[in-house]
């Protein structure tokens, strides 16, 4: 018990500056989430979203490049306001050693998503995104736009995309903004 207070505590204080976005618990309803696979264009990649024993969102399945497939994807709708001094997307992760996405719209009906890759390293670890860098693309490709500039965040997402089949687990500790 005394270990799991120590834990929360030094996890309140370890980012004095940050906004919290999302933190996944036991108690995180993550019919929140949605699942966006490439069966939305006759792919069969599966993946789902769970919570692991200890509270962590689990993003996990099979990314298939059968059907013109080769995606799967977890989405958040949620309306962030940007205040100025908010630079980064901070989130603690776990991966599987592989590389995925993390997307932001401005709008959630625009058609582009605005993407920064990072490369997991099979341990938890805490990546740090500037906003200002993620790029516009729109179905893989990037566009001829300028980058993220939006005031507020309407919808975040994961999605691994690697051109191969392969499974993938990736555990979701918590989101913010710094």
């Amino acid at each position: 018990m005394k270990i799991l207070i120590i834990s929360l505590l030094i996890g309140l204080f370890a980012h004095p500056n940050m906004t919290d976005i999302y933190n996944f618990s036991s108690q995180s309803n993550i019919k929140e989430w949605d699942i966006v696979n490439d069966g939305v264009m006759g792919g069969i990649s599966r993946s789902s979203l769970v919570l692991s024993e200890a509270g962590h969102g689990q993003f996990s399945g099979h990314v298939s490049l059968a059907n013109n497939g080769g995606f799967a994807s977890i989405q958040l709708n949620k309306t962030i306001n940007l205040a100025k001094e908010k630079r980064f997307v901070v989130f603690r992760v776990k991966g599987d050693a592989k590389k995925y996405e993390f997307r932001l719209k401005g709008r959630t009906l625009q058609y582009e998503s605005y993407v920064q890759q990072f490369s997991t390293s099979g341990e938890w670890e805490t990546i740090k995104l500037e906003i200002k860098e993620f790029y516009p693309q729109f179905r893989g490709r990037k566009m001829n736009m300028p980058n993220f500039n939006f005031g507020s965040i309407e919808q975040l997402s994961f999605l691994i995309a690697n051109k191969q089949d392969e499974d993938f687990k990736l555990l979701i500790d918590w989101i913010g903004l710094e």
